[in-house]
């Protein structure tokens, strides 16, 4: 009996224990998915949360006038100073590119020194036109003419900047004594001729008598019509005795002759430059016009031509004096990829500018320029 009590005993023991494991089993797999339930829920609220607006927003509205300032400010402050926004963004630029951040001076020096770079070349092709000229025994005269401040003493020295001193010579004569009066009127530039192989450059030549003398007075009407009668005979033997004669004339606009005397009176280097003439330059502006019409139509030929030179760009006009004087002379290029076609708006033709002149008159009943 004792056994059959500690077997049921037993038994009973066994299957409670079970029960227990099974309700234990069933408690934790319940708290498993109840807390997986709970990290799903708090995610979706995380993820489905709306941003919080402020209260203010609410109320300011920015006006059209508020959105630009604020997308583009004028100035910005830094260091405490007011700082102007578009010269710093240009200043940037500059140092991105490289540029360094230079003042009126300064950026004034370099580009003329850029163009006085540009002008080597060419300066180049002079020394060997003068080489040409000397094997040759042949001999060069060009004529610059033009207004006052028109810029031919400028491109003088550039054309003779590296030309070899003993083969050219710049002739600038002073009004004639009273010795130079009684003799023949071209005997004085006569005196001044090239020999074999030189180039000589007048700075204003005999031509002074057709616009100058006459508009101021300093010869007789006589005087001036043996002149024009003369002048191309005159020229002609000299052209076919072998010398080659370039005529430039430098024209230039009133508005600019006027800032060039006005730079005269304050530039302590160019001071000098400022004549009695000069002054009244302006006031006899239609003078001179008319008298340089009168030598276009009258000394223009075939034989001896006449080449204007709009130099109210001075870099332009040096540019392309230069060409016309290294196209006067068929020697051997050195640098065959220049461009040696001068600009037609730069350079004209005297007969063009005669007809431009008949057009003005013609159209406005008088000369511009």
């Amino acid at each position: 009996m004792a056994t059959k009590k500690t077997i049921r005993s037993t038994r009973a023991n066994q299957a409670s224990a079970k029960i227990k494991t099974q309700k234990k089993q069933r408690k934790k797999i319940s708290s498993d998915s109840s807390s997986r339930a709970k990290t799903v829920k708090t995610s979706e609220k995380v993820t489905n949360k709306k941003p919080q607006r402020s209260t203010t927003s609410k109320n300011i509205v920015p006006t059209a006038g508020d959105k630009e300032k604020i997308s583009n400010p004028e100035t910005i402050l830094l260091k405490k100073n007011e700082v102007n926004l578009k010269e710093l963004l240009k200043e940037y630029k500059q140092l991105k590119k490289g540029e360094p951040c230079l003042n009126k001076y300064q950026k004034k020096a370099i580009r003329r020194y850029y163009r006085e770079e540009a002008l080597k070349p060419y300066q180049a092709e002079l020394i060997r036109m003068q080489k040409c000229l000397e094997n040759n025994h042949r001999r060069m005269i060009i004529l610059f003419e033009g207004r006052d401040a028109a810029g031919k003493g400028g491109t003088i020295r550039r054309v003779t900047r590296y030309m070899n001193e003993k083969h050219y010579r710049v002739v600038a004569l002073s009004k004639p004594t009273e010795h130079e009066k009684t003799q023949w009127f071209f005997q004085r530039y006569v005196a001044q001729f090239p020999r074999g192989g030189e180039v000589v450059l007048f700075d204003r030549s005999w031509y002074n008598r057709a616009v100058v003398e006459q508009v101021f007075g300093f010869c007789t009407p006589e005087e001036y019509k043996n002149f024009m009668r003369g002048v191309i005979g005159f020229e002609k033997d000299l052209v076919r005795q072998g010398t080659t004669l370039v005529k430039l004339y430098f024209s230039v606009t009133k508005e600019e002759q006027a800032k060039r005397f006005e730079r005269r009176k304050t530039d302590p280097l160019r001071q000098w430059k400022l004549s009695e003439i000069d002054v009244q330059a302006q006031d006899r502006w239609d003078d001179f016009t008319a008298q340089k019409y009168e030598m276009l139509k009258k000394t223009h030929t075939n034989i001896a031509p006449w080449t204007i030179i709009r130099s109210n760009n001075k870099h332009l006009a040096r540019l392309n004096a230069m060409k016309v004087i290294l196209n006067a002379v068929p020697y051997e290029r050195g640098n065959s990829d220049l461009d040696f076609v001068p600009d037609p708006k730069v350079v004209i033709s005297g007969a063009r500018e005669k007809e431009l002149m008949d057009a003005q008159r013609i159209k406005l009943g008088s000369f511009v320029g």
